[in-house]
């Protein structure tokens, strides 16, 4: 079990500012984790695709752990939290035999904290936005104050609207967004956000990636598209070769010169 040293403070029911006791232990066996499916057929898709591009550029390492619905726990005033972001970045997990059955994760104890934390809203509720403290407390509180997870990203596919958040002195604050809807960050190398088109069957907007230069990181069906247009150009390219290749050839013998014997 690890401590967090310096906790942060929350409300007690009469009022009163008491200190969180924070605490990073191991999930119990016997703890049953919530099943929930996700919202509707687009929300594993946008996770999907963010991965999608990572790993076609070579972003992805072994140490690393991408999720999505996955459970982060704490455990706060000896009370268990576990939190399911719809897409979660941690930069280096400790090895596990059962890497790829992992049941949840808890940040210190397991690894790195969480770089990036995603949520996708599909209903105007606000539940990833809650700030409550008491327990179990909202999203919000728990990746700012508890894990303190850097980039909290909030984004509505139905309209395309993103909000990018970093932890500055503690907490969360919104980020400017370039005249393209996206925003740098840092700690990847990459920048993150809206483009709008269709993949597998979904037409709408997508999170993505693009690098320092502004360039798009494809997915597989677009890089695949693109060798196919690299080919077929080189063979245009050859086909007009052998075309004034041929007249040439035309032209010399029309002037009494085996091209052959050249």
């Amino acid at each position: 079990m690890v401590t967090t040293p310096d906790p942060p403070v929350a409300q007690t029911p009469v009022g009163q500012v008491a200190p969180l006791v924070i605490t990073w232990e191991p999930l119990p066996d016997d703890v049953l984790l919530e099943d929930e499916p996700a919202e509707n057929t687009g929300q594993p898709l946008i996770a999907g695709a963010l991965r999608e591009s990572l790993e076609l550029i070579g972003f992805i390492r072994s140490e690393m752990l991408i999720a999505s619905n996955f459970g982060l726990c704490a455990t706060v005033n000896g009370d268990l939290v576990i939190k399911a972001p719809d897409w979660v970045y941690v930069p280096s997990a400790h090895p596990s035999e059962l890497a790829a059955d992992r049941r949840s994760y808890t940040p210190t104890l397991q690894g790195d904290v969480p770089l990036i934390a995603m949520e996708f809203l599909f209903h105007k509720d606000g539940g990833e936005y809650s700030v409550k403290r008491t327990f179990p407390p909202g999203k919000w509180f728990f990746y700012e104050q508890i894990l303190k997870i850097p980039v909290y990203v909030i984004f509505e596919p139905a309209d395309g609207l993103l909000e990018i958040y970093q932890l500055t002195a503690g907490r969360y604050e919104l980020q400017p967004l370039t005249p393209e809807n996206r925003c740098w960050i840092a700690e990847m190398g990459l920048f993150l956000g809206i483009w709008q088109g269709t993949k597998e069957e979904r037409t709408g907007y997508w999170l993505r990636w693009w690098d320092e230069a502004g360039n798009l990181l494809p997915w597989a069906v677009e890089q695949i598209a693109q060798e196919r247009q690299r080919a077929e150009q080189e063979r245009q390219r050859a086909e007009e070769e052998r075309q004034r290749a041929e007249k040439l050839a035309e032209y010399l013998r029309s002037q009494g010169i085996d091209p052959d014997a050249l």
